[in-house]
Order: C-alpha cells, then sequence, then structure tokens
C-alpha cells in the first residue's frame, strides 16, 4: 500500500446461511468461485461467529462493534418497532469523520422509520430495502399480512421509494453497488461500501437459468445452490469492477453471513409444513435462532492483499462485532476511542497472533431467554434450567453435555453469563 495511502473497504453480508455452504468452506454440491477467489486472495476463518442468531442483533454487531442488546437491538427489529438508535456509533459513521465516502445497497433490518434508517447511521447514500425479506422481484414486504394489514412495497433510494419491478433482488444490489464503484473512480477519497444482501433468505426465488443449473439436487437443496450462486456471481461483478479500477488488492474486503439457515417451513414454495432443509451447517448443531454452533458460526473470509498474503486458513475465534475496530484501526482511527465489545483481529490474521478474546457472550432477545457463552473451546448453553456444556475442539457439533462431570465449570461459565448479562 502506498504510504499515507489508506485502504477501501467492502462488507459483504448474506443471510441464513449455513456453515458449509461455499465450496472454500467445504461445500461439494456446488461451487463458488468468487466466494472462493477472496478466500485465494485472502483468508477463511473456521470459527467465526455471528453476534446473533436471527438477523437484526447479526447485523447490529457488526455495525456496532457492540453486543447487540448493549446497542438497543437485542432481537429483530420489526416493521413498527424502533431501530438501531440513531446515537449509537457505526462502522459508517466513524469511517465518515474520517474523511470515508460511504454507501449501503442491500438488507437494513435495524429500523424503519426516522430516525433509524442508514443516512442517520453515517451512510452518505444507500439503496435497498427496511425490513427483514421482501418478495425478490416485486421488492414487497409480505408480512402485514399475517396481521390482516396491507403489504407493503419496500425498496428506496436515499429513503425515496423507487420501483425496480421485475428486476431480482441480488442482481439489482449488485447492480447499484457497481454504480457505485464506478462513480467513486475518479474521487480522490477513500470508500466505505457495505453490501448486505438478503439471499439465500426466504422467499426461496431465483432465476430459471440458475434452478436448471442445480436441477439434479433435492428441491430445497436444489433452491439453495440456485440462490447462493446467484450471490456468487453479484459478488463476483463487485470483484471485477475493482479489479478494472486496479484496486483489489488495496482494498479490505470482508464477508459475513447474520447467522446460520432457516430450518422454518416458510423456505418451502409448495405450502409443505415440514422443516426446510435446504441450507448445510456442515455438521454443526442447530441453525437460525438457536444458539447453537450451528445457527452461530457462519462462514466467513477476508482479504487485503497489500496487508496479508491469501490462502490462509484462521483457526482462531473472532466475532461480527470486530469488524468496527479493525476497519477503524485499519483506516488511521483510534478504536479506543469509542465504546466497543469488539476486538481488532488484524493482528491475528495478518501477524499469526492468538484471538484477542478469552470470552465472548450472545443472548436469543433480551437477556432471560436463551443464553451461550463461550470461553477458550469450553461453551456453555443455558435456557432456563437447562445447561449444555461441551468442548468445542473435541466435539464441534455439541453432541456430549459436560455439565454432569464438570459441575464447577459451568458454575464459573454461569456466573460470567449472569454478570455480562446484568452489565445489559
Amino acid at each position: 500500500m502506498e504510504e499515507g495511502k489508506r485502504p477501501n473497504f467492502v462488507l459483504f453480508m448474506s443471510d441464513d446461511h449455513g456453515h458449509a455452504d461455499l465450496s472454500c468452506m467445504g461445500g461439494t454440491e456446488f461451487q463458488t468461485p468468487n466466494f472462493d477467489r477472496i478466500a485465494e486472495k485472502g483468508a477463511r476463518f473456521t470459527q467465526w461467529y455471528s453476534n446473533g442468531s436471527v438477523c437484526s442483533p447479526g447485523r447490529c454487531g457488526v455495525m456496532t462493534g457492540r453486543y447487540p442488546a448493549a446497542a438497543g437491538v437485542p432481537g429483530n427489529v420489526g416493521v413498527e418497532a424502533a431501530g438501531l438508535p440513531a446515537n449509537v456509533p457505526t462502522i459508517a459513521k466513524a469511517l465518515k469523520e474520517l474523511g470515508y465516502d460511504t454507501y449501503m445497497s442491500g438488507k437494513w433490518h435495524l429500523g424503519t422509520f426516522e430516525p433509524h434508517l442508514p443516512h442517520n447511521h453515517g451512510f452518505d447514500h444507500w439503496f435497498g430495502f427496511k425490513n427483514g425479506c421482501v418478495d425478490y422481484y416485486s421488492h414487497t414486504f409480505y408480512w402485514p399480512l399475517v396481521r390482516g394489514k396491507q403489504v407493503r412495497h419496500d425498496l428506496w433510494e436515499d429513503g425515496v421509494e423507487i420501483f425496480r419491478n421485475g428486476q431480482y433482488m441480488t442482481e439489482l444490489i449488485a447492480e447499484k453497488a457497481v454504480e457505485y464503484l464506478k462513480q467513486q473512480e475518479e474521487k480522490d477519497s477513500p470508500f466505505f461500501m457495505y453490501v448486505p444482501f438478503n439471499a439465500p433468505h426466504y422467499p426461496m426465488h431465483t432465476p430459471q437459468e440458475y434452478m436448471d443449473r442445480f436441477s439434479h439436487l433435492p428441491v430445497d437443496r436444489q433452491q439453495m445452490a440456485a440462490m447462493i450462486s446467484v450471490m456468487d456471481d453479484a459478488i463476483g461483478k463487485i470483484l471485477d469492477e475493482l479489479e478494472r479500477q486496479g484496486i483489489l488488492d488495496s482494498t479490505c474486503i470482508f464477508f459475513q453471513p447474520d447467522h446460520g439457515p432457516s430450518s422454518e417451513p416458510r423456505n418451502w414454495t409448495d405450502g409443505r409444513e415440514e422443516p426446510f432443509t435446504g441450507g448445510n451447517t456442515g455438521g454443526l448443531r442447530g441453525g437460525k435462532s438457536t444458539l447453537w454452533e450451528g445457527g452461530i458460526r457462519v462462514p466467513t473470509l477476508m482479504s487485503w492483499p497489500e496487508r496479508f498474503e491469501g490462502g490462509k486458513t484462521i483457526e482462531e475465534v473472532g466475532i461480527g462485532m470486530d469488524i468496527f475496530p479493525t476497519f477503524l484501526n485499519a483506516a488511521g482511527g483510534d478504536a479506543s476511542t469509542y465504546t466497543l465489545d469488539g476486538l481488532d483481529i488484524l493482528p491475528m490474521v495478518a501477524d499469526g497472533k492468538k484471538t484477542p478474546h478469552d470470552e465472548i457472550f450472545w443472548t436469543k432477545g433480551r437477556p432471560g431467554g436463551q443464553m451461550a457463552i463461550r470461553r477458550g473451546d469450553m461453551k456453555l448453553v443455558v435456557e432456563g434450567d437447562e445447561t449444555h456444556l461441551s468442548d468445542l475442539k473435541a466435539d464441534r457439533g455439541e453432541t456430549i453435555n459436560l455439565a454432569n462431570e464438570q459441575p464447577e465449570a459451568v458454575a464459573e461459565m454461569q456466573e460470567r453469563l449472569q454478570r455480562w448479562a446484568n452489565s445489559l
């Protein structure tokens, strides 16, 4: 990197995404060449976590560098609910204060009305939708139907409603991102571009050409492979534009899903009521809406060729809230001037250091429901009077409960978990 030249940042997110649903993370049923391209030029993380097991908390952790409950987003933000408070610092705000141009294209899900919208959280410009999911072609949010209310159209640009009926959402998100990059080409200022996809979140809509590509797979895996492949191609277009401009190697790229795969029956498109099994956690227990590994351990990639060599596998622990301090320090800022729960993981990635975390906590919704703590290789999941202690090094699938064998460890971890919950 040129002396005095600050990196650009591109932050990708996906939705309802299984740990093994990328070929660079061990998936074998379909290939993801552009995700793999990030891994080949950078690093893949085998023990990276989301801050939440549902969408809003997972995205909040990334945006704020905080535990979601501490930032005011303990659970999913509903259409009529308050979202991320405007006074909570975000990575977009922090980088903007350092002179970065900031842009978002994709799914927000941190508030649907003022003052919770992206332009109040540091984004110069933004495109996308506010709610948790939309029809991929009409861009309507259909959940109000459950409450007997009208369906809402949900596609916006800088807060103004726009219409792109018939354009597939994943491709539209990438189209707007590439458009932004082209506009930035003539500018001297560095940029932060946030590209939070909604794929492969339901509804399971995909262009027919992608479904045809995977017609040999069972229908649930066919839908998953097709949706992720569209996203892979979309990411490829963004990488190609960075490469065309000669800035791919000087751009710090990060990819993380908001949580693990959904087994909700609403994923089916034929009305069946049984659980959906399209996502692949790679043998991890549970999925979306749980604090088992399958719900919070997510496939994660990072590249920055001018800072560290590619082809790395990082087995140390990291979590979404680490992105804020990592990006900020890399941009020449000082993360210590903010109240953050995340830690800078660049020394871990670039210099082979150990994880900066002694322990990490989770809560499903507000403290009092399912909660979890990871301390070293040990993880405790607590729900009511039930406790499950796992040694993740020996048992990544959390199949063996060691709670009765190690009551002192359970007591200590429960005490630390409760102390953290009380601090919120």
